[in-house]
């Protein structure tokens, strides 16, 4: 498939800068770009790889002012523009059509909406409610009267336990596990006692879950993700957590149990979280960094973590103690003069 530049112009709304007769051929990141190709540049950082790239074309953003050798497109969101081409020359997506494979199991009891897709292998137990449009991948488990809203997308191998509630156009990847039981024990004439775990997981709409990821169930009440919430493969979400709408939680982060997590938070890879705190609304948590208290905002970094300038000052302090302890011995050996 090709476009010529000005389409792909009048296609994002953007000025188009350069020859519109030029014809793309496909779409690539600024580094592995090759002539014919399109490109996109959002974040001033990579200027170097702008500068060097080889695509024929680059979406850049309108305020742009930067003299190159290469086409340009101003648009107001380069990201954003780059996608809807790249979608052009994507192929097709995959589709699956409605109805139940005979490999199947469903329970006679379970509701099923329009145009639902139970795919080879995938077990729906009694009392399931699921609604239009959603996609039961292969291999999948549904639980004991859990309710599936419209237009998810259930991938293969997932397993979502008895009573989840969730909502519509959630998208979960395999080998994620809701509902399982949250790590509870108590210590009872000295051997460690299992806690019932008697909640639930609810899951609202537009929430996306990544690969082997794992939500528990409640000890009692919910556990709880809100709309809009984007979790990354390999992250553990403990019994009564709640996750505050919009939130962005990546790879292997671990969240104890019954913390409460605020609105649009950010935390990066590997964070760690005790439990029982407050993270307040729009907190950003830097990678690899450990939680021990609870916090209002802003950004945070370092094991334990502290407010990111604190963090900086504390790293500058150590990478200068070498340099101290030679002016220290300098300063031992004129006092033994």
């Amino acid at each position: 498939m090709t476009f010529t530049l000005e389409q792909l112009a009048k296609t994002s709304g953007g000025q188009l800068v350069g020859d519109p007769s030029l014809r793309i051929t496909g779409a690539a990141s600024l580094a592995e770009a090759t002539p014919g190709e399109i490109s996109f540049f959002a974040n001033p950082k990579y200027i170097g790889l702008l500068r060097k790239t080889r695509a024929s074309a680059v979406f850049v953003p309108l305020h742009f002012a930067d003299t190159l050798d290469v086409a340009q497109i101003r648009v107001s969101n380069p990201t954003k523009a780059f996608e809807q081409i790249v979608l052009k020359f994507a192929p097709k997506p995959i589709t699956f059509a409605p109805g139940i494979h005979p490999t199947a199991v469903v329970d006679p009891s379970a509701q099923l909406g329009e145009r639902v897709s139970i795919q080879p292998h995938a077990v729906i137990e009694a009392g399931v409610t699921i609604g239009d449009d959603t996609i039961i991948g292969a291999g999948s488990y549904v639980g004991h009267e859990t309710i599936i809203g419209s237009s998810c997308l259930i991938y293969p191998r997932v397993t979502i336990r008895e009573r989840s509630r969730i909502g519509s156009r959630v998208i979960i990847h395999s080998g994620a596990v809701i509902g399982a039981d949250g790590f509870g024990f108590e210590m009872v004439d000295g051997r460690q006692q299992k806690i019932q775990q008697l909640g639930i997981v609810q899951i609202d709409d537009d929430v996306e879950i990544g690969a082997n990821t794992t939500i528990d169930r409640a000890r009692f009440g919910r556990t709880w993700i809100q709309q809009g919430v984007k979790i990354d493969n390999l992250v553990q979400i403990a019994h009564n957590v709640v996750i505050g709408k919009d939130s962005v939680i990546v790879a292997q982060t671990g969240i104890s149990g019954s913390t409460r997590v605020g609105q649009r938070v950010m935390m990066g890879g590997q964070v760690g979280i005790v439990g029982h705190l407050e993270i307040g609304d729009g907190t950003a948590i830097g990678a690899q960094s450990g939680i021990s208290k609870s916090t209002q905002g802003g950004a945070w970094f370092g094991s334990p973590a502290v407010p990111l300038a604190e963090a900086k000052q504390q790293i500058a302090w150590v990478h200068r103690l070498g340099k101290l302890f030679a002016r220290v011995k300098e300063i031992e050996k004129k006092l033994r003069l």
